[in-house]
């Protein structure tokens, strides 16, 4: 009897003594996965080189999806609530951990390596907090352009995760111009675009083309990665060209791998392919973050025709009861609302569905409505812009002037000045992306070139004025703009603000507790948010 209760006490020793080294063994396991795992989570993430301030990003990424937001089909085919909501939207986002948003990038199963760090997260923050809303409104046109995009890169087998791109290079908006003078939805460079075969000339820039910029992109692309077989090399070649790409792998010993030649990149380059990661972030888990796309109340369902003549937009918006604007959307490669067509050299012509049968009915009438008018003796005749709808270029009979750039002077404020157009001002002194420089002599046209008489005083640049086709002159000196202060005051409904120096739509709204910009563009009829002037005054909205 007490061997059988010695025998059992054993037992019972032993049984605990396996269950202890069991829970040690486990304990061991879960530690070793835990340092697994974190080691995976580690690995997954991107440290970059250096770190760099990304407001600059913020600022062109901003303006890009800005210019979208101001395009006629925007401002047309979406309601003026949804437009209000895209300009004034912010939510301070609730930013989740790290492994996270890892978890997540891997999931994508991308062919691209979609790395993290902390630049990729401060990007996902810009686009579902800072911009929000504009966001929103992108997505809403990706329905239109994803298919295109999606199209072409399947022809040349390049990786769909690529249909990005032109979120970081356009905001999706066709007739977008950069800085550098890049065009359309692929942002495509004057020499590039030519070497893919894009046309350009005084009536055509097939960069502003979907399709053909489209394809020439997916061309592009697909000889960059014969050249880089990298990936993040090539997007970062296609964003600042394989000039400074191959001076940043020689300044870097003859490296190849994009993060080990991040730091002799162009300084923009170094943020484009954490932004590129964070777009994909943001376009596939978009319902994660309660983002969802704001859809236009229209859609452009469209259909091609073929043109072989000569043909004016307006002789098509006559006939077809269509709005030359939606003509201009719809086929942006046309720059003076002309298709310079010919029997042995057609174009496209793009209209909605519902207007192909029209057109093709009607077509015999429609190449004939005004046609002496649009092409005299068959020949194209450029149409002054006020007949199309702008201010006429025509500088016979008017007073010329030639006004000196003055240190703080902008082509906006001084073709407020003289009561002109900034187009018409661009156009007759060929100035490129509103650049001017101090003392810069411009030459004004107008019937009445006495500058505006809100002008403060300063030392008067010598000015000459003649009548266009005469000898005579004078002069006069046209005074610059006065910085007025803050002033407002009660008018019924709205509060009258005077801009300042320095002043844009949004920074004046956020005087103002409940206003957006949009709504101050709205009630102040302003097509472009960056043509009001100093001294200029604008109605702001009263609310509660």
């Amino acid at each position: 009897m007490k061997k059988y209760k010695f025998g059992i006490l054993i037992l019972a020793l032993l049984i605990c003594a396996f269950n202890t080294n069991a829970q040690t063994n486990d304990k061991q396991l879960n530690t070793s996965i835990l340092k697994n795992e974190v080691n995976r989570l580690d690995s997954a993430k991107c440290i970059l080189p250096d770190s760099f301030s990304i407001d600059n990003l913020d600022t062109i990424l901003s303006d890009k999806l800005d210019s979208l937001v101001d395009t006629w089909y925007v401002q047309n085919a979406y309601s003026v609530d949804s437009l209000t909501k895209a300009y004034s939207a912010f939510t301070t986002s609730n930013e989740l951990p790290d492994s996270v948003y890892i978890s997540r990038l891997q999931n994508l199963d991308s062919y691209i390596p979609l790395p993290y760090n902390e630049t990729v997260k401060k990007f996902i923050n810009f686009y579902l907090s800072k911009r929000r809303g504009q966001v929103a409104i992108m997505m809403g046109l990706t329905n239109y352009y994803f298919p295109l995009f999606e199209e072409a890169l399947a022809k040349y087998d390049l990786p769909s995760e690529l249909k990005y791109l032109p979120i970081i290079e356009s905001a999706l908006n066709p007739k977008i111009v950069s800085r550098a003078g890049a065009s359309g939805l692929w942002q495509f460079m004057y020499g590039t675009a030519k070497m893919y075969g894009l046309e350009i000339n005084s009536y055509i820039d097939e960069r502003n083309d979907p399709i053909k910029s489209t394809d020439a992109a997916a061309r592009y692309l697909r000889d960059l990665y014969a050249i880089y077989g990298d990936w993040h090399v090539v997007i970062a070649a296609y964003n600042c060209g394989p000039g400074n790409v191959n001076k940043a792998v020689r300044r870097s010993g003859g490296k190849q791998n994009y993060w080990e030649i991040y730091s002799k990149l162009p300084r923009e380059t170094r943020g484009y392919i954490p932004i590129f990661i964070a777009a994909n972030y943001v376009m596939n888990y978009a319902q994660e973050n309660n983002l969802s796309a704001v859809q236009p109340t229209f859609k452009l369902l469209t259909d091609t025709i073929i043109v072989t003549s000569y043909l004016n937009f307006e002789q098509i918006a006559a006939n077809l009861n269509l709005p030359v604007q939606e003509i201009r959307q719809l086929n942006p490669q046309y720059k003076r609302d002309i298709i310079p067509a010919k029997p042995g050299k057609p174009y496209v012509l793009k209209l909605p569905i519902d207007k192909i049968s029209p057109f093709i009915e009607n077509q015999t009438q429609i190449f004939a409505y005004n046609r002496d008018k649009y092409f005299p003796n068959n020949q194209i005749v450029l149409m002054a812009k006020e007949e199309r709808g702008g201010t006429y270029l025509n500088t016979d009979g008017k007073k010329k002037t030639y006004y000196i750039v003055r240190s703080g002077d902008n082509p906006g404020a001084i073709a407020s000045k003289y009561r002109i157009s900034v187009s018409n001002l661009c156009e007759w002194n060929n100035i490129r992306h509103n650049k001017i420089r101090v003392g810069q002599k411009l030459a004004i046209y107008s019937k009445n070139n006495a500058p505006l008489a809100n002008l403060a005083k300063a030392e008067p640049p010598v000015v000459q004025t003649q009548i266009s086709g005469s000898q005579t002159s004078s002069k006069f000196v046209p005074l610059k703009l006065q910085t007025i202060g803050s002033e407002s005051a009660q008018n019924g409904e709205f509060t009258l603000y005077t801009v300042r120096s320095g002043d844009s739509l949004y920074t004046i709204a956020k005087q103002f507790a409940g206003v957006s910009d949009l709504e101050i563009k709205l009630l102040n009829n302003i097509k472009n948010a960056r043509s009001i002037v100093p001294g200029q005054k604008l109605k702001i909205p009263v609310k509660a």
